[in-house]
């Protein structure tokens, strides 16, 4: 087919790619409908329903008629919901105008970054990362910089690989903690470390993405806002309820910083999506206000598929090790040792994702290599489904890293 000057992409998309948890998602699918009996571990929800008190406010949300437009950055209500969350959990106190709903947190990441990163802006960005980070930073017109987190430090940011990583042109710092892909978890004293730093680059922004906030199974999450109260007027906290409450397709995240960032980010939103659903807003006040007791009873069952998986995965060694991650519902596997080895048919596996697609193919189970979180070699395993269903999949991963031969 000719091509034209019609077709020319802008050169802020042509810097990102898609999603590869998105495209590995995809390719299960496909092998699902045709007949293959497919596990996905790639996708990063909860397999629990929505509660039932959720799903009774946004019924009678719509029954009352609050199916119409709402103020840009959230209702009221909802945003007096999120202020009262983040007192109750965190200790951390924000007013109406330092706080904004969208789209999921997603949207408040790719909103925060649009809003203030121009060309030759550089954003610090710990891998492994969550696969939207860097290519989120490319079309706001910034560079990522990416900083290895290594196995031997928990994946988690040290303080002398920060320093190390700022430059004057830094704009953001971008932590997960907990972290997906590999569940790290920061602790208090590890984060006012971090703030120690960067209390030395005044022109510096956090962004801590906190969307994994309870799903914490050993140790204490602390919001980085908490642990280093000076550093509040320069931090974004973000959140929402996907995965706490089981809530991935109601779309609904939300943000709390200072009011100028707020103000701009509310901006962009207004000329591109507008409010989120007005009734998942509705649902979202159901979730942050009422009871949180059943979540205690989620992390009991996701703790032990967590330790399910690393019980039956453990025959899978030296081909695939994994170390305990203490939050999110992630085991982020060196699979290294595989690399060079030849399947049963005779191929040659070069990479991480020539290792995800032979367990896809050979195993019927997706994964998401580590090459798309920005370490590799690795694969990312989701262990949120059904203990049957996480059994089979894993004992499926453990019988095709025993099929590989060494040439």
């Amino acid at each position: 087919m000719p091509t034209s000057s019609a077709s020319r992409l802008s050169q802020r998309l042509a810097m990102a790619r898609p999603s590869a948890t998105g495209a590995m998602s995809e390719a299960a699918r496909r092998l699902a409908d045709a007949g293959k009996p497919v596990i996905s571990l790639s996708e990063g929800e909860l397999d629990f329903d929505t509660p039932a008190h959720i799903q009774l406010a946004a019924i009678q949300a719509m029954s009352a008629g609050q199916t119409r437009y709402t103020s840009v950055a959230g209702t009221p209500q909802l945003k007096a919901a999120i202020a009262r969350k983040l007192a109750r959990d965190n200790g951390l106190h924000y007013d109406d105008a330092e706080i904004i709903a969208g789209t999921g947190a997603k949207q408040m990441l790719f909103n925060a970054l649009l809003a203030t990163v121009d060309a030759g802006d550089e954003v610090v960005v710990t891998a492994p990362y969550w696969v939207s980070y860097s290519d989120m930073v490319h079309i706001a017109g910034g560079t990522p910089v990416l900083v290895t987190a290594a196995p031997t430090d928990d994946f988690k940011l040290t303080p002398a690989a920060l320093r190390e990583a700022l430059t004057p042109r830094t704009r953001w710092v971008m932590f997960n903690s907990p972290c997906n892909p590999s569940g790290a978890l920061y602790s208090a004293d590890e984060l006012r470390e971090l703030a120690r730093v960067l209390r030395d680059y005044t022109d510096v922004l956090v962004m801590s993405d906190e969307i994994y906030e309870e799903i914490v199974f050993d140790g204490e999450f602390v919001s980085f806002a908490q642990a280093a109260p000076d550093m509040r007027d320069r931090t974004l906290t973000i959140n929402g309820v996907s995965k706490a409450y089981a809530m991935t397709g109601w779309r609904l995240g939300y943000a709390a910083g200072p009011a100028w960032l707020v103000k701009a980010m509310a901006l962009l939103q207004s000329q591109s999506t507008s409010n989120p659903s007005a009734i998942s807003q509705a649902g979202a006040v159901a979730a942050l206000d009422g009871p949180q007791e059943f979540l205690d009873g989620w992390r009991v069952r996701l703790r032990a598929r967590r330790d399910l998986a690393l019980s039956i995965l453990a025959d899978a060694a030296p081909v695939l090790t994994m170390g305990r991650p203490p939050a999110a519902f992630y085991l982020y596997a060196d699979c290294s040792a595989a690399i060079g080895m030849r399947t049963p048919d005779g191929a040659r596996i070069e990479t991480d994702t020539d290792f995800a697609m032979y367990l896809l193919h050979a195993a019927n189970v997706a994964v998401v290599s580590g090459s798309a979180f920005g370490l590799a070699p690795y694969v990312r395993l989701a262990y949120a489904l059904s203990d049957d269903r996480l059994r089979t999949a894993c004992e499926r991963i453990v019988s095709a890293c025993a099929a590989l031969e060494r040439p």
